[in-house]
């Protein structure tokens, strides 16, 4: 198996030199000033009930489920089970799988690694494979001192219920330097090809050690980190385990690497695709913006000269500088996301991370249809305090937002952290949350959203 590594190629050194030395000479084609749109309003769109699914967890991360027609729902729990919820809400006993011994050691009380995204084949009822995405412990080849390798790695299920450990296949594996700014998410489009979200590598601002000064890993286009990465699990082209689609951005590998779908981002946590086949991405923001991005192929999201649709100046993360360059090193757009909300670092912020969302296509809750469902980690840090949001789409500009209250909460937030949201092959939709805000112990539940009781 070839693995990837992030070491710096001279080729890359010497592309980045010279568009560096271009910058310098030339400046930039224009200059970005933020304009502030109207303010989303943020009163209560109204409120939706929840139905617990399932408890008992640590820390549930993603949800997922196979294209069988059995009903079926697998959570990912960070500390590295997969548990099996059944059509009829039961929960079976023994792990679907179990990596927990190659996971790497997680800190209880706060850490942002570990099985972070699941992922079942387009054609699993015949074939049994199923993806993963979680943080190994630092392999032999990597940078010394570095924190982790992120693995995304097939398995096969050759029981009904119960995928085999033994069956592993890395894929990819992606050396980090720190233990935050995973991404984790993999999901499988509409064209049949597996989208990985990887974050900038961890630290702060996008700088520090692995971030490749002075641009940063999210605008480097040949480092896999702060990107939204697409390849194809069905071929070997690249001679990678992996193959490469051919209408990639970069596939020729000339101005970028070929696995590279959309770059500029900070930690794209979660991904979804609606109805259309648009691909939707909530990034966590640095320290006062949150946004969530309609991700187009090739595109630059902004990160680490804009956070949201903000400028941002590295040297000092708690105030945004009232202009920035308006594209980035290789004079491309800098593209703005669709959502974007205050963080609580801010006065009347709305909460710490964003952790992304879905296209509400459901029949549960019609008044929810066609609404974009969010929602952020938390408020505050020592007590979880999750928020729930329905977005309006626009045809331009910003989307407008408003809480979604939970009913029979007191302040109509959920009281505990959530983690993620998922989705079942109905189009509902569930909460993955927990009351610690570390992968330790085992307050994690799954929830269903349901239509409020009157």
């Amino acid at each position: 198996m070839q693995g990837l590594s992030l070491k710096n190629k001279g080729s890359k050194a010497i592309l980045i030199t010279a568009l560096l030395a271009i910058i310098l000479v030339l400046g930039y084609s224009a200059f970005y000033r933020y304009i502030s749109p109207p303010a989303p309003s943020i009163e209560s769109f109204g409120e939706v009930g929840i139905k617990l699914i399932a408890d008992g967890l640590a820390s549930p991360a993603d949800i997922a489920f196979p294209d069988d027609e059995t009903g079926r729902l697998f959570v990912a729990d960070r500390p590295g089970i997969v548990k099996l919820i059944n059509s009829d809400g039961s929960v079976q006993d023994e792990p679907f799988l179990d990596i927990t011994g190659r996971v790497a050691s997680l800190s209880p009380s706060y850490d942002e690694r570990g099985l972070l995204g699941i992922a079942f084949h387009q054609k699993f009822r015949e074939n049994g494979r199923l993806y993963v995405f979680y943080n190994a412990e630092l392999r032999n080849e990597a940078p010394a001192g570095w924190d982790s390798t992120i693995r995304v790695s097939e398995f096969r299920a050759n029981e009904p219920n119960k995928a085999d450990p033994a069956s592993e296949r890395i894929i990819m594996e992606l050396d980090k330097p720190y233990m935050n700014h995973n991404g984790g998410q993999i999901i499988f489009g509409p064209d049949g090809f597996l989208y990985v979200s990887t974050g900038d590598g961890g630290n702060a601002n996008d700088v520090g050690t692995g971030h490749n000064a002075p641009i940063g890993n999210g605008q480097d286009t040949f480092s896999l980190l702060g990107k939204i990465l697409r390849i194809d699990v069905d071929s070997r082209n690249s001679g990678k385990e992996y193959g490469i689609p051919k209408d990639n951005p970069f596939s020729d590998g000339k101005e970028g690497l070929e696995e590279i779908y959309a770059y500029g981002f900070r930690n794209p946590w979660r991904m979804s695709f609606d109805e259309k086949g648009r691909l939707f991405a909530g990034d966590a923001g640095q320290n006062l913006w949150e946004e969530i991005d309609l991700v187009d192929k090739g595109g630059n999201y902004g990160w680490n000269i804009r956070e949201g649709a903000h400028c941002f100046d590295i040297n000092n993360a708690d105030k945004s500088p009232e202009t920035c360059a308006s594209t980035g090193y290789r004079g491309e757009p800098l593209l703005e996301p669709v959502i974007e909300y205050p963080n609580a670092n801010q006065k009347d912020g709305l909460g710490r991370t964003n952790v992304g969302g879905f296209m509400y296509t459901g029949n549960a809750i019609p008044e929810l249809r066609n609404k974009f469902i969010f929602a952020d980690w938390s408020i505050g840090f020592i007590n979880g305090d999750g928020t729930l949001f329905a977005a309006e789409p626009q045809e331009k500009g910003l989307w407008l937002f408003k809480e979604l209250k939970i009913a029979g909460k007191a302040n109509g937030r959920l009281g505990e952290f959530i983690l993620s949201l998922g989705r079942d092959s109905g189009n509902e939709l569930y909460l993955l949350a927990t009351e610690n805000a570390g992968p330790g112990g085992s307050a994690g539940r799954v929830y269903k959203l349901a239509p409020a009781i009157a």
